[in-house]
This record gives structure tokens, sequence and C-alpha cells, in this order.
């Protein structure tokens, strides 16, 4: 790479929603060719690199698929990188490519009639059987997306571009693909996905998978959201008396997670935990709680209940693990009309590829979920669910904040005992135990995120301690 080359896909990079390392020092050290798309059209050329990063001694890979164009494409110019001389296509304007129809068009003709290797490396694209793509649909970016990069093709498929990329198995397709073939209705359809095999380090990296576009859905979270502003218009009613109660909604929330947890169970490795794990999993709940009292000193008052929740796991002989979401709130939930649909099962983002494909409790994810009921009704209050004249008042407030918690207990209540209940198993003093303890550890999670990114809300998690210590 020149300087100026370099110097354009670093102020690329470092704009991109998708890039995890703002507010770091970091150097783009190099970027790989890792292979082209078949059959491009004359004056276009589009392949796939990858970016390596390097923040001192750690270093990361991220993937940069980039259309090259022979002539300025005036259409992409909120897309453009940068124009250089490529040793492999001449003098080129690139673009990211995931905006451009053009080269969409070359992924789904490719996942629609898989080539068997490509110019340069080895593009391995899969296809499951069952679905006929619609080669004519195009392209549509979307905006929201943040670690990676989404598009739909028309209304029949989305295809979800992995920007943060490892050597090994991504969890989203190897859990898709089981949901899908198992014929779980809770999971958007696996269509295919593309692997790298990367000759140079002798490994597979899955860069891409195309999924069913689940046209009709809505937002869990904004589903949530709409029904808490519906209870605090009603000023006189409770929360199951409104018309836009969501405890019908949680209590189906909990039988769909429920019915994906015994998938999952039933294709994956379940295991048991011994008293020596148990140890480890409270020294570490104890660790990441040492790191946040440097963070949130305000959590210097709970610590001593933290840290007796925490040590409670000790006490337990053993537990089952086994393969789970891992990163689940309602946020990574769809309403559709022929269900709850459950997605992004690639895990937590900041966590390393290896240790998100270890099998866990299933309480961690009822954890996350229990969790998200709390943030939608104060999230509300914070941001305009009120009027100016409720937050103002101080009995107003106090209403809100009673109201609150009545949706939010009302919601957590219909999941968890739907969850349970389809499970066939009471919530017993072990689970309890885990629960308890993946609660507070999400907690204290909260607490640190809000405190770095969203100080104004800190005081969510901070509440949430204040009721249960």
């Amino acid at each position: 790479m020149t300087d100026a080359h370099t110097a354009q896909l670093t102020s690329w990079i470092d704009q991109a929603r998708w890039f995890g390392g703002k507010g770091r020092e970091w150097t783009l050290t190099g970027l790989r060719r890792v292979g082209e798309l078949p059959d491009p059209p004359d004056g276009l050329r589009v392949a796939v690199e990858l970016a390596e990063i390097s923040f001192g001694d750690e270093t990361e890979l991220y993937q940069a698929p980039l259309a090259y164009y022979a002539e300025p494409q005036d259409r992409l110019s909120h897309a453009l990188i940068g124009e250089w001389d490529d040793e492999d296509f001449g003098h080129a304007w690139v673009y990211d490519a995931v905006h451009d129809r053009e080269s969409m068009a070359l992924w789904l003709q490719a996942f629609a009639a898989p080539p068997s290797s490509t110019a340069r490396g080895l593009l391995d694209f899969h296809r499951l059987p069952g679905h006929e793509l619609d080669l004519e649909a195009h392209s549509t970016l979307f905006s929201g997306e943040q670690s990676n990069s989404s598009v739909a093709f028309g209304e029949d498929s989305l295809m979800k571009v992995f920007r943060k990329v490892t050597p090994g198995v991504n969890p989203d397709i190897a859990i898709h693909q089981v949901l899908t073939e198992a014929g779980s209705s809770h999971v958007a359809s696996l269509y295919g996905w593309l692997d790298l095999v990367d000759e140079e380090t002798n490994t597979t990296i899955q860069l891409a998978m195309l999924q069913q576009f689940l046209r009709t859905a809505s937002d869990g979270w904004e589903l949530a959201l709409s029904s808490v502003r519906n209870l605090f218009a009603e000023a006189d009613l409770h929360a199951e008396e409104v018309g836009g109660d969501f405890a019908g909604e949680a209590a189906r929330l909990g039988v769909a997670l429920a019915e994906v947890h015994a998938d999952l169970a039933a294709h994956f490795p379940v295991e048991e935990r011994d008293a020596a794990a148990l140890d480890a999993l409270a020294g570490a709940m104890e660790g990441r709680l040492d790191a946040a009292l440097d963070v949130v000193p305000q959590l210097a008052e709970h610590e001593a209940a933290l840290r007796e929740t925490f040590g409670r796991l000790r006490g337990l002989g053993g537990v089952e693990v086994q393969q789970v979401h891992g990163d689940l709130h309602l946020g990574q939930t769809l309403r559709t009309v022929k269900g709850w649909k459950i997605v992004d099962f690639e895990g937590e983002p900041a966590k390393p590829l290896a240790e998100r494909l270890k099998p866990d409790s299933v309480w961690r994810d009822v954890a996350g979920m229990i969790r998200s009921f709390d943030y939608a009704p104060r999230v509300v209050a914070m941001t305009g669910g009120a009027t100016s004249r409720q937050r103002d008042a101080g009995a107003e407030a106090e209403q809100r904040d009673y109201r609150a918690a009545e949706w939010s207990g009302r919601n957590r209540a219909a999941f968890l005992d739907a969850y349970t209940t389809q499970r066939g198993e009471d919530l017993g003093a072990a689970a309890s135990t885990l629960l308890d303890a993946y609660l507070a550890d999400k907690v204290v999670y909260e607490a640190v995120y809000e405190a770095r990114n969203r100080p104004g809300w800190l005081s969510i998690p901070l509440a949430a301690l204040g009721e249960t210590t």
C-alpha cells in the first residue's frame, strides 16, 4: 500500500459505524486481498480484503468488501473510499461494496450458484436447500447496523457481512444452520454462508451469512417501548388494563426461548460443570466487580451484597451448560405474524470468539431478557415517555417510577413463568441462585457500560441494585 492508499483506508475505517476500535490508538498495518467475486460486469471488479488493525501488541482483522470501478460513480459518492492505482485492477475509484447494488448482485449470484473457487484465494459459498433466491431483487443496506453490515435483497433475503472476523466457526452461522435444519420456527431460516479458506493461515474464516428476510417483523425493543408509552399515557390504569399490555407477548417470548434452548440442547453438547467450575465462575464475576468499582464508585454501597450473591454459586454441586444465545435482550428479538424470532446468535461482541463458542447456562439468556424488561420503562421515562410537567413534578415522577416498576415486574414475571412452564420445571433453588448471579453480573456490566458511554443512564442499573440489595 502507498501512503496515500493507507491514509484513505484509515480514514474510512475510523469513521465506519462497524469499527470497534474507536477511542483507541491504532494503525492499519496491512490489507490482504483474499478473493474476488466472479463474473463482474465491464468496468467493475469486486474484491474481499482483510484489513489488519494493530493496537500495540494486539491485532484484529476487519473484512472490507471493496468495489473497484474504472470510472467514478456519482451514485456512490457517499461510499467513496479513495482513488488509487491498484496493481491488479489499474487506476480505480474504490467504494464500500455493500452500498453498491451492482456489487451486491454478485454476492447474491454466487450464493445462488456457488462457484467452486475464485480468482484469488478460495471464497467458498455454501447453500442450504429449500429456497430459491430472487436474483432480480435489488439490495438495500440497513443503516442501523453497527458491528456488522446487513443488506436486504428485496423482500426475499438478508445478508449479514461480518466486519470484525476471526478464524474459526462463527456461532451465528453454526446455530442458525442447526436450528434451520431442525425446523425451528423461532429463527430466520439460514439460506447460505460464505467461508474463506485461508491458505496463508490454514484456517477457515466465516465472512457472511444469507438468511430469510422477515419483512413483516417488528423490533421487540420498540414494541416494548410502545407498550410503556401507552401505560404512561393512561394515568389511572394499571399495566394489565391498558390496550398495549405487553405481558402476553412476554409470555410468548418465554415459550420461544425455552423451545430454542431445547433445540440447542438436542443438537449441541450438554455438559456438566462441577464445583471447581462454579468456583471459577464466581471468581470471574467477582473479578469483573473489582474492575467495575474503579469505574463506577457508586457500586461500593452494593459491593457486599453483590459478593454474597456471587459467592452462593460455590454452594452448588454442579450445573448443566449448553449452547445459548449469549447476548440476549429485547433488541435481539423480532415479532412476526408467525410469532417471535430470536436473532444475532454471535454472542457478546466484546468477548473473543473462542469464549463465545463455549457452553453456558441457559439462565444467562434469561437474565439478559429480564434486565431488558427493566430497561424499557426506565428508558421511556428518561427520554420523553412522560410529559415535561410529569418529569418536573416530584409527585408525578414518583408515580411514574412506580408505574415503570409495575410494567417491569409484570412482564418479567410473565416471561419467567412461561419459560419455566415450557421447560417443565419450577424455578428451583439452584436455578434461582444461578439466575440471581447472572442478573447481578449483568447489572455490573451495565453500570460500567453506562458510565463510559451514557452517563445519564447510569441510574438505571444503580436503581436495580437499590431494589435488590
